[in-house]
C-alpha cells in the first residue's frame, strides 16, 4: 500500500455509485445526509447540551477553517483511500459493511460546533444512521473517471459540514474499485489501512453470510477528552515544555524548523500546489537497505532520515538536521484499530555534518529520535499555542517547514491481504506555502510522495532534491555507505513524470 495523487492511479472506467450517509432523525435528516449545515444539535442533544470536546488537533483544523470561510479564502484538503474488490459486486454486502463501519467508529458521527468557544463534537446515535445507494454516472476512460474523483472528493467534503467523508465505488462486470475520502478532522494516515481492512472484512463477511467480527476500537473522542483532561490547564512556564524551548533556543527562537533549500515563495502568501510520486527502492533494493541500518543498530525509517539530512546539506542545508516529524500516537495507548486523528508533530535534531559517515549519522539519528520520544506527551499544537502565540493565530503555518513522514504499511492491519486488496492512500490540499514529504515502505519497495508549491524554483529544487535522495539511499544499499557526495544536476522532469523512467502507478504495479 502506498500514497500517491490520485491524478496517477490507472483505474479502470465503469459505472459510479455512491453511499450516502443520513440521519433517520432530527436536523441530520432534514439536511438528507449531503452535507447539511454545522452549529444545530445533533440528533437528540439539546442545543445547550454541553458535548464532548474535539482534540487540540481538531480544534485548531476547524477553527482555520472558520476563519478562512470568513475571509473568503478557503483552506481544503482530503486524505481517501481504494482498494479492489473482485468479482461482481454485492452491493447490499458493501452497504452493510459500509454502515458497520460508520458506526463503529464515533469520530465519523460527529458533528462539529462552537459550544463556549471550544469546539464540541456530539455524535449521532449509531442507531440512527443510514445509507442510501445513489446511482451517480457512468465513464468508458479512466482520465475522466480521475477527474470525475477528485472534483467529487473537492465538491463534498467541508470540514464545516457533516457528513465528513464521502462513499463510493466504481463498478465493472468482474471488479469494483472502492472509494473512501475523508475531511482531516475524523482521520489520519495511518487510518487508512483500518478502513481497507475493516470494510474488505466485514464486506468479506457478510458476502459468506457471516457476522461481522473485528477487535475493539476504543472511541477516539475518548483519548480527545484525556489529552485535553491533561494538557488544557498547562502554560508556558510547565516543565514538559523544555525540550520545545531547548529546540527553539537552538534555532534562534523560531518554533518551526524551516525549509533549508529555496522554494521561491513569497511570506504571507499561499501557492498552488504540485503533487507527486515516485519510488525510490525497488523490493530487493529495501530490503538490503534496511539490513544495512540496522547493521548499525538503526532502523529503515532513520536510515532515509539521515539521507534526507545528507542530501538537503549537500543542496546547501545546514550539517545540524532540524525538522518536524508526526508520530502515531495509537501504538501507546491500545488505539491499533480506531480512526482518528492520533499524529503527534515532534521537533527532531541530530548531526549530519560533513565527514560523517554513514553509521555516524546514523548514531546521530538514533539519539535525536530517542531523546524526541522521551518528550513526546506534550500535543503539537498545544505547544504551538503556548509558545508561539502570534504564529498560533495564523492560518497557516508561517513559512517552508522541513518535514517528514514514514510509514512502513507492511505493518498496519491487515497487510497479509494487501496482495487481493490492492489498497492506495491519496493525500490533497488546495494550496500550500512549503513542501512535505511522506515515504512508504510496502513489499514492493520503498516509496515517495511529496506536495510542495507551484513555483519555478520549487520544482527546480524538488526535483533536484529527489533525483539526489534516490541515489543516496541506493547508494546507501550498494555500498553500505553515503560512499561520495551527491550531485544535484538533475534534468527537468513534467509534472507527474516518474524518477528514471519508471513505470506510472497502475493496479498491476499496486500489489504489496
Amino acid at each position: 500500500m502506498r500514497q500517491f495523487p490520485l491524478e496517477m492511479h490507472q483505474m479502470a472506467p465503469g459505472r459510479v455509485v455512491e453511499w450516502r450517509l443520513r440521519s433517520t432523525a432530527g436536523a441530520a435528516a432534514d439536511a438528507g445526509g449531503a452535507g447539511g449545515p454545522v452549529g444545530g444539535a445533533a440528533d437528540g442533544v439539546p442545543a445547550d447540551a454541553a458535548g464532548r470536546r474535539a482534540s487540540f488537533n481538531q480544534d485548531k483544523h476547524f477553527t482555520v477553517a472558520e476563519e478562512s470561510r470568513g475571509a473568503d479564502d478557503p483552506v481544503a484538503s482530503w486524505i481517501a483511500v481504494t482498494f479492489e474488490v473482485t468479482g461482481v459486486l454485492d452491493e447490499q454486502a458493501l452497504t452493510g459493511a459500509l454502515l458497520a463501519f460508520v458506526r463503529r467508529h464515533e469520530v465519523l458521527r460527529c458533528e462539529f460546533r462552537r459550544l463556549a468557544g471550544e469546539l464540541a463534537c456530539e455524535p449521532i446515535a449509531a442507531a440512527e444512521l443510514a445509507l442510501d445507494t445513489v446511482p451517480v454516472a457512468a465513464f468508458d476512460c479512466s482520465e475522466a473517471l480521475r477527474g470525475f474523483l477528485v472534483d467529487r472528493f473537492k465538491r463534498s467534503i467541508d470540514t464545516l459540514s457533516w457528513p465528513l467523508f464521502t462513499m463510493g465505488a466504481v463498478l465493472r462486470g468482474e471488479s469494483a474499485t472502492v472509494y473512501l475520502a475523508f475531511d482531516h478532522i475524523v482521520c489520519d494516515g495511518l487510518s487508512m489501512p483500518i478502513v481497507v481492512h475493516e470494510v474488505q472484512s466485514a464486506y468479506e463477511a457478510l458476502c459468506r453470510g457471516e457476522e461481522i467480527d473485528l477487535p475493539p476500537a476504543p472511541s477516539y473522542l475518548d483519548f480527545a477528552e484525556e489529552q485535553r483532561r491533561r494538557y488544557l490547564s498547562i502554560d508556558a512556564g510547565d516543565d514538559r515544555l523544555g525540550y520545545w524551548k531547548s529546540f527553539m533556543a537552538r534555532g534562534g527562537g523560531e518554533f518551526f524548523p524551516r525549509f533549508p533549500l529555496e522554494l521561491g515563495v513569497e511570506p504571507d502568501r499561499m501557492y498552488p500546489i504540485v503533487n507527486e510520486a515516485s519510488p525510490l527502492l525497488d523490493a530487493a533494493e529495501a530490503e538490503v537497505f534496511e539490513k544495512v541500518c540496522r547493521a548499525v543498530d538503526g532502523k529503515p525509517f532513520m536510515g532515509v532520515l539521515a539521507a534526507v539530512a545528507v542530501c538537503l546539506r549537500e543542496a546547501g542545508g545546514p550539517g545540524v538536521y532540524r525538522g518536524f516529524m508526526p508520530v502515531s500516537e495509537r501504538g501507546r495507548t491500545g488505539w491499533a484499530n480506531s480512526v482518528g486523528w492520533f499524529v503527534n508533530t515532534m521537533p527532531i535534531e541530530f548531526d549530519a555534518s560533513p565527514g560523517r559517515d554513514f553509521a555516524q549519522v546514523m548514531a546521530a539519528v538514533r539519539a535525536g529520535f530517542g531523546e524526541m520520544m522521551r518528550h513526546i506527551d506534550v500535543p503539537f499544537v498545544r505547544a504551538w499555542q503556548l509558545l508561539a502565540p502570534a504564529e498560533f493565530a495564523a492560518r497557516s503555518w508561517p513559512y517552508p517547514v522541513n518535514f517528514f513522514s514514514y510509514i512502513d504499511t507492511r505493518k498496519c492491519p491487515g497487510a497479509e491481504r494487501h496482495e487481493d486488496w490492492r489498497p492506495t492512500s491519496h493525500v490533497w490540499s488546495a494550496r500550500a506555502n512549503g513542501a512535505c514529504s511522506w515515504f512508504q515502505r510496502d513489499t514492493a519497495g520503498l516509496h515517495m510522495n511529496s506536495i510542495y508549491v507551484d513555483t519555478a524554483a520549487a520544482r527546480r529544487t524538488m526535483d533536484d532534491f529527489q533525483e539526489a535522495l534516490r541515489a543516496t539511499v541506493r547508494e546507501i544499499a550498494r555500498h553500505g555507505s553515503f560512499r561520495r557526495p551527491v550531485a544535484l544536476t538533475a534534468p527537468r522532469r513534467p509534472l507527474g513524470t516518474p524518477l528514471n523512467g519508471a513505470a506510472p502507478y497502475a493496479p498491476s504495479a499496486l500489489r504489496s
